[in-house]
Protein backbone atom coordinates (compact mmCIF):
# COMPACT_ATOMS: atom_id res chain seq x y z
CA UNK A 1 0.00 0.00 0.00
CA UNK A 2 1.36 3.41 -0.94
CA UNK A 3 2.14 5.97 1.82
CA UNK A 4 -0.75 8.16 0.62
CA UNK A 5 -3.23 5.30 0.78
CA UNK A 6 -1.95 4.32 4.24
CA UNK A 7 -2.55 7.89 5.36
CA UNK A 8 -6.08 7.86 3.95
CA UNK A 9 -6.99 4.34 5.09
CA UNK A 10 -8.95 5.41 8.23
CA UNK A 11 -10.96 7.81 6.07
CA UNK A 12 -11.71 5.12 3.51
CA UNK A 13 -13.44 3.04 6.17
CA UNK A 14 -15.70 6.00 6.97
CA UNK A 15 -16.44 7.25 3.45
CA UNK A 16 -16.29 3.94 1.58
CA UNK A 17 -15.67 4.16 -2.17
CA UNK A 18 -15.63 7.96 -2.07
CA UNK A 19 -12.57 8.04 0.15
CA UNK A 20 -10.05 8.45 -2.64
CA UNK A 21 -11.93 11.09 -4.56
CA UNK A 22 -10.53 14.59 -4.68
CA UNK A 23 -12.28 16.01 -1.61
CA UNK A 24 -10.96 13.34 0.73
CA UNK A 25 -7.44 13.55 -0.64
CA UNK A 26 -7.48 17.32 -0.21
CA UNK A 27 -8.69 16.76 3.36
CA UNK A 28 -5.80 14.43 4.19
CA UNK A 29 -3.23 16.70 2.64
CA UNK A 30 -4.63 19.89 4.15
CA UNK A 31 -5.51 19.21 7.78
CA UNK A 32 -3.71 16.75 10.03
CA UNK A 33 -4.23 17.25 13.76
CA UNK A 34 -2.40 14.27 15.30
CA UNK A 35 0.91 12.51 14.70
CA UNK A 36 3.19 10.08 16.51
CA UNK A 37 6.91 10.68 16.03
CA UNK A 38 10.26 9.46 17.33
CA UNK A 39 12.81 12.00 18.54
CA UNK A 40 16.40 11.52 19.70
CA UNK A 41 18.89 14.06 20.94
CA UNK A 42 22.59 13.92 20.12
CA UNK A 43 25.29 12.21 22.17
CA UNK A 44 27.96 14.32 23.77
CA UNK A 45 31.42 14.17 22.20
CA UNK A 46 34.25 12.41 24.02
CA UNK A 47 36.98 14.37 25.75
CA UNK A 48 40.40 14.30 24.14
CA UNK A 49 43.59 12.78 25.55
CA UNK A 50 46.47 14.91 24.29
CA UNK A 51 49.76 16.34 25.54
CA UNK A 52 51.47 19.52 24.56
CA UNK A 53 54.38 18.84 22.25
CA UNK A 54 56.48 21.83 21.32
CA UNK A 55 60.16 22.44 20.81
CA UNK A 56 62.00 23.33 23.99
CA UNK A 57 58.98 22.26 26.08
CA UNK A 58 59.60 18.56 26.68
CA UNK A 59 56.93 18.23 29.40
CA UNK A 60 54.14 20.48 28.22
CA UNK A 61 51.45 18.67 30.15
CA UNK A 62 47.95 17.58 29.13
CA UNK A 63 46.06 19.77 26.67
CA UNK A 64 43.09 17.60 25.59
CA UNK A 65 39.91 19.63 25.02
CA UNK A 66 36.33 18.84 26.01
CA UNK A 67 33.81 17.14 23.75
CA UNK A 68 30.92 19.11 22.30
CA UNK A 69 27.37 18.99 23.64
CA UNK A 70 24.83 16.84 21.78
CA UNK A 71 22.03 18.63 19.95
CA UNK A 72 18.62 19.13 21.57
CA UNK A 73 15.21 18.42 20.06
CA UNK A 74 12.95 21.42 20.61
CA UNK A 75 9.27 21.83 19.74
CA UNK A 76 8.20 25.42 19.06
CA UNK A 77 4.81 26.97 18.33
CA UNK A 78 4.97 29.18 15.24
CA UNK A 79 2.52 31.00 12.99
CA UNK A 80 4.22 29.44 9.95
CA UNK A 81 2.42 26.12 10.53
CA UNK A 82 -1.32 25.41 10.50
CA UNK A 83 -1.41 21.61 10.71
CA UNK A 84 0.81 18.66 11.66
CA UNK A 85 0.97 17.41 8.08
CA UNK A 86 4.77 17.20 7.83
CA UNK A 87 4.91 14.72 10.70
CA UNK A 88 2.87 12.16 8.75
CA UNK A 89 5.55 11.92 6.08
CA UNK A 90 8.62 12.26 8.30
CA UNK A 91 8.32 10.58 11.70
CA UNK A 92 11.97 10.35 12.86
CA UNK A 93 13.94 13.36 14.03
CA UNK A 94 17.54 12.88 15.16
CA UNK A 95 19.69 15.73 16.46
CA UNK A 96 23.41 15.76 15.69
CA UNK A 97 26.04 14.36 18.03
CA UNK A 98 28.67 16.55 19.64
CA UNK A 99 32.16 16.21 18.21
CA UNK A 100 35.19 14.92 20.20
CA UNK A 101 37.57 17.34 21.83
CA UNK A 102 40.92 18.16 20.27
CA UNK A 103 44.44 18.90 21.29
CA UNK A 104 45.60 22.38 22.31
CA UNK A 105 42.56 22.57 24.63
CA UNK A 106 40.17 22.88 21.72
CA UNK A 107 36.59 21.86 22.51
CA UNK A 108 34.69 19.84 19.95
CA UNK A 109 31.79 21.59 18.14
CA UNK A 110 28.34 21.17 19.65
CA UNK A 111 25.81 19.07 17.76
CA UNK A 112 23.14 21.01 15.87
CA UNK A 113 19.74 21.30 17.55
CA UNK A 114 16.52 20.33 15.79
CA UNK A 115 13.61 22.75 16.15
CA UNK A 116 10.25 21.23 15.18
CA UNK A 117 7.75 23.93 14.21
CA UNK A 118 4.13 23.22 15.17
CA UNK A 119 0.94 25.31 15.16
CA UNK A 120 -0.11 27.10 18.38
CA UNK A 121 -2.48 24.86 20.32
CA UNK A 122 -0.31 21.73 19.96
CA UNK A 123 0.02 19.42 22.94
CA UNK A 124 2.96 17.05 23.47
CA UNK A 125 2.33 13.67 25.13
CA UNK A 126 4.69 10.82 25.97
CA UNK A 127 3.49 7.91 23.81
CA UNK A 128 4.65 5.26 26.29
CA UNK A 129 3.26 6.65 29.55
CA UNK A 130 0.46 8.88 28.30
CA UNK A 131 1.85 11.77 30.35
CA UNK A 132 1.10 15.20 28.97
CA UNK A 133 4.44 16.98 28.64
CA UNK A 134 3.56 20.41 27.24
CA UNK A 135 0.75 22.55 25.87
CA UNK A 136 2.10 25.11 23.42
CA UNK A 137 -0.68 27.70 23.18
CA UNK A 138 1.21 30.93 22.47
CA UNK A 139 3.48 31.87 19.60
CA UNK A 140 7.09 31.25 20.57
CA UNK A 141 6.31 28.67 23.26
CA UNK A 142 9.05 26.04 23.34
CA UNK A 143 9.49 22.62 24.91
CA UNK A 144 12.80 20.76 25.04
CA UNK A 145 11.50 17.27 24.40
CA UNK A 146 14.95 15.61 24.29
CA UNK A 147 18.07 17.18 25.81
CA UNK A 148 21.43 16.48 24.26
CA UNK A 149 24.14 14.68 26.21
CA UNK A 150 26.97 16.69 27.78
CA UNK A 151 30.40 16.49 26.26
CA UNK A 152 33.12 14.64 28.16
CA UNK A 153 35.97 16.53 29.75
CA UNK A 154 39.40 16.29 28.14
CA UNK A 155 42.49 15.24 30.06
CA UNK A 156 43.48 18.88 30.53
CA UNK A 157 40.68 19.09 33.08
CA UNK A 158 41.64 15.78 34.68
CA UNK A 159 45.04 17.06 35.87
CA UNK A 160 45.51 17.61 39.62
CA UNK A 161 48.45 18.42 41.85
CA UNK A 162 49.07 14.72 42.41
CA UNK A 163 48.12 13.57 38.88
CA UNK A 164 49.85 15.88 36.46
CA UNK A 165 49.78 13.73 33.30
CA UNK A 166 46.41 11.90 33.15
CA UNK A 167 46.15 9.59 30.19
CA UNK A 168 42.38 9.38 30.21
CA UNK A 169 39.37 11.61 29.51
CA UNK A 170 35.65 11.41 30.02
CA UNK A 171 33.36 9.87 27.41
CA UNK A 172 30.44 11.97 26.26
CA UNK A 173 27.05 11.45 27.87
CA UNK A 174 24.43 9.66 25.76
CA UNK A 175 21.48 11.60 24.47
CA UNK A 176 17.85 10.69 25.12
CA UNK A 177 15.10 9.41 22.89
CA UNK A 178 11.35 8.95 23.15
CA UNK A 179 8.19 8.44 21.14
CA UNK A 180 5.79 11.33 21.47
CA UNK A 181 2.31 12.19 20.25
CA UNK A 182 1.65 15.66 18.86
CA UNK A 183 -1.99 16.71 18.93
CA UNK A 184 -3.38 19.96 17.62
CA UNK A 185 -6.37 21.45 19.43
CA UNK A 186 -7.60 24.56 17.68
CA UNK A 187 -7.55 27.90 19.47
CA UNK A 188 -11.05 29.29 18.99
CA UNK A 189 -13.22 31.44 21.26
CA UNK A 190 -16.53 30.06 20.00
CA UNK A 191 -17.48 26.79 18.28
CA UNK A 192 -20.44 25.93 16.06
CA UNK A 193 -21.99 22.56 16.92
CA UNK A 194 -24.73 20.82 15.00
CA UNK A 195 -25.80 18.07 12.66
CA UNK A 196 -24.50 17.96 9.06
CA UNK A 197 -25.95 20.42 6.57
CA UNK A 198 -27.63 22.71 9.13
CA UNK A 199 -25.85 25.83 7.86
CA UNK A 200 -22.71 26.13 10.00
CA UNK A 201 -20.40 26.86 7.07
CA UNK A 202 -22.80 29.41 5.62
CA UNK A 203 -23.06 31.13 8.99
CA UNK A 204 -19.30 31.45 9.49
CA UNK A 205 -18.96 32.79 5.95
CA UNK A 206 -21.49 35.53 6.80
CA UNK A 207 -19.96 36.46 10.14
CA UNK A 208 -16.30 36.40 9.08
CA UNK A 209 -14.00 36.41 6.08
CA UNK A 210 -13.71 32.59 6.15
CA UNK A 211 -14.74 30.94 2.90
CA UNK A 212 -15.44 27.27 3.60
CA UNK A 213 -16.87 24.90 1.02
CA UNK A 214 -20.68 25.20 1.00
CA UNK A 215 -23.01 22.74 -0.73
CA UNK A 216 -26.46 21.27 -0.23
CA UNK A 217 -25.44 17.82 0.98
CA UNK A 218 -24.21 16.36 4.30
CA UNK A 219 -20.54 16.34 5.29
CA UNK A 220 -19.58 19.20 2.98
CA UNK A 221 -17.28 20.32 5.80
CA UNK A 222 -14.53 17.72 6.25
CA UNK A 223 -12.06 19.94 8.12
CA UNK A 224 -12.46 22.59 10.82
CA UNK A 225 -12.72 26.14 9.52
CA UNK A 226 -11.70 29.19 11.53
CA UNK A 227 -12.94 32.71 10.97
CA UNK A 228 -12.23 36.00 12.74
CA UNK A 229 -15.50 37.71 13.67
CA UNK A 230 -15.15 41.47 14.00
CA UNK A 231 -17.20 43.10 16.76
CA UNK A 232 -15.95 46.68 16.40
CA UNK A 233 -12.72 48.50 15.54
CA UNK A 234 -10.95 47.20 18.64
CA UNK A 235 -12.50 43.79 19.32
CA UNK A 236 -12.84 40.49 17.51
CA UNK A 237 -12.98 36.78 18.27
CA UNK A 238 -12.27 33.47 16.54
CA UNK A 239 -15.19 31.26 15.51
CA UNK A 240 -14.73 27.58 14.61
CA UNK A 241 -16.95 25.65 12.20
CA UNK A 242 -16.57 21.91 12.85
CA UNK A 243 -17.77 18.98 10.74
CA UNK A 244 -21.31 17.95 11.61
CA UNK A 245 -22.10 15.47 14.35
CA UNK A 246 -24.22 12.37 13.92
CA UNK A 247 -25.71 10.05 16.52
CA UNK A 248 -22.93 8.06 18.16
CA UNK A 249 -20.23 10.64 17.40
CA UNK A 250 -18.76 10.31 20.91
CA UNK A 251 -18.18 6.59 20.21
CA UNK A 252 -16.48 7.34 16.90
CA UNK A 253 -19.37 7.39 14.42
CA UNK A 254 -18.89 9.68 11.42
CA UNK A 255 -16.30 12.42 11.82
CA UNK A 256 -17.49 13.66 15.20
CA UNK A 257 -15.04 12.15 17.68
CA UNK A 258 -12.05 13.29 15.66
CA UNK A 259 -13.11 16.92 15.95
CA UNK A 260 -14.99 17.14 19.27
CA UNK A 261 -11.65 17.74 20.98
CA UNK A 262 -11.38 21.10 19.19
CA UNK A 263 -14.27 22.39 21.32
CA UNK A 264 -12.26 22.03 24.54
CA UNK A 265 -10.62 25.46 24.27
CA UNK A 266 -13.82 27.29 23.23
CA UNK A 267 -15.30 29.72 25.73
CA UNK A 268 -18.80 29.36 24.30
CA UNK A 269 -20.57 26.76 22.16
CA UNK A 270 -23.27 27.66 19.66
CA UNK A 271 -25.80 24.87 19.13
CA UNK A 272 -27.03 25.42 15.59
CA UNK A 273 -30.44 23.89 14.85
CA UNK A 274 -32.22 23.42 11.52
CA UNK A 275 -36.01 24.01 11.33
CA UNK A 276 -36.30 22.14 8.01
CA UNK A 277 -35.42 18.72 9.49
CA UNK A 278 -38.64 16.73 9.13
CA UNK A 279 -40.99 18.41 11.61
CA UNK A 280 -41.29 21.46 13.95
CA UNK A 281 -40.32 19.42 17.03
CA UNK A 282 -37.09 18.14 15.47
CA UNK A 283 -34.84 21.08 16.59
CA UNK A 284 -35.73 20.35 20.23
CA UNK A 285 -34.82 16.68 19.85
CA UNK A 286 -31.65 17.58 17.93
CA UNK A 287 -30.49 19.80 20.79
CA UNK A 288 -31.07 17.03 23.34
CA UNK A 289 -29.10 14.55 21.22
CA UNK A 290 -26.22 16.99 20.67
CA UNK A 291 -25.91 17.69 24.40
CA UNK A 292 -25.99 13.93 25.03
CA UNK A 293 -23.11 13.39 22.60
CA UNK A 294 -21.06 16.15 24.23
CA UNK A 295 -21.59 14.63 27.68
CA UNK A 296 -20.61 11.19 26.42
CA UNK A 297 -17.37 12.53 24.94
CA UNK A 298 -16.41 14.90 27.77
CA UNK A 299 -18.81 16.01 30.54
CA UNK A 300 -16.93 19.32 30.75
CA UNK A 301 -18.04 20.24 27.23
CA UNK A 302 -21.69 20.08 28.26
CA UNK A 303 -20.97 22.51 31.12
CA UNK A 304 -19.55 25.23 28.87
CA UNK A 305 -21.60 28.39 28.26
CA UNK A 306 -23.83 27.78 25.26
CA UNK A 307 -26.14 29.65 22.91
CA UNK A 308 -29.00 28.12 20.95
CA UNK A 309 -29.40 29.40 17.40
CA UNK A 310 -32.15 28.45 14.96
CA UNK A 311 -31.17 29.08 11.36
CA UNK A 312 -32.94 29.17 8.00
CA UNK A 313 -35.67 31.49 9.26
CA UNK A 314 -36.32 32.52 5.67
CA UNK A 315 -37.79 29.03 5.10
CA UNK A 316 -41.51 28.39 5.75
CA UNK A 317 -40.67 25.87 8.48
CA UNK A 318 -38.68 28.45 10.46
CA UNK A 319 -41.46 30.25 12.36
CA UNK A 320 -43.25 26.94 13.09
CA UNK A 321 -40.10 25.38 14.56
CA UNK A 322 -39.35 28.54 16.54
CA UNK A 323 -42.85 28.54 18.08
CA UNK A 324 -42.59 24.82 18.94
CA UNK A 325 -39.18 25.28 20.57
CA UNK A 326 -40.28 28.29 22.60
CA UNK A 327 -43.33 26.39 23.80
CA UNK A 328 -41.16 23.44 24.93
CA UNK A 329 -38.50 25.73 26.51
CA UNK A 330 -40.24 28.98 27.49
CA UNK A 331 -37.33 30.16 29.66
CA UNK A 332 -34.58 29.41 27.17
CA UNK A 333 -33.22 32.21 25.01
CA UNK A 334 -33.05 31.25 21.36
CA UNK A 335 -31.45 33.26 18.55
CA UNK A 336 -33.37 32.90 15.28
CA UNK A 337 -31.53 34.05 12.16
CA UNK A 338 -31.29 33.73 8.41
CA UNK A 339 -27.92 33.63 6.67
CA UNK A 340 -29.76 34.35 3.42
CA UNK A 341 -31.52 37.57 4.48
CA UNK A 342 -29.15 38.58 7.28
CA UNK A 343 -31.98 38.65 9.83
CA UNK A 344 -30.70 38.07 13.39
CA UNK A 345 -27.01 37.83 12.47
CA UNK A 346 -25.94 40.94 14.37
CA UNK A 347 -27.74 39.83 17.53
CA UNK A 348 -26.10 36.41 17.33
CA UNK A 349 -22.67 37.96 16.65
CA UNK A 350 -22.93 40.17 19.74
CA UNK A 351 -24.42 37.38 21.90
CA UNK A 352 -21.31 35.28 21.31
CA UNK A 353 -19.10 38.23 22.17
CA UNK A 354 -20.91 38.81 25.50
CA UNK A 355 -19.98 35.25 26.52
CA UNK A 356 -16.35 35.69 25.42
CA UNK A 357 -15.28 39.17 26.48
CA UNK A 358 -13.36 39.44 29.80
Amino acid sequence: MSPLRQLLAPRSRILGPLAFQGASIRFALKFVDQAKIYVASGHGGAGCVSFRREKYIPRGGPDGGDGGRGGDVVIEATSQKETLLRFHFNQRFLAKNGQPGRGKRQSGPDGADIILAVPPGTTVTDAETGQKLADLTALGDQYFVAKGGRGGQGNARMATSSRRAPRFAQPGEPGSDRNIILELILLANAGLVGYPNVGKSTLISKLSAARPKIADYPFTTLVPNLGVVKVDEDHSYVLADLPGLIDGAAQGAGLGRRFLKHLSRCQVLVHLLDPTRLDPDRPKRDLELIVKELKAYDPQLAKKPALIALGKMDQPEGPLALAAFQQAHPRTKIYPFSSYTGEGLEELRYAMWTKIKP
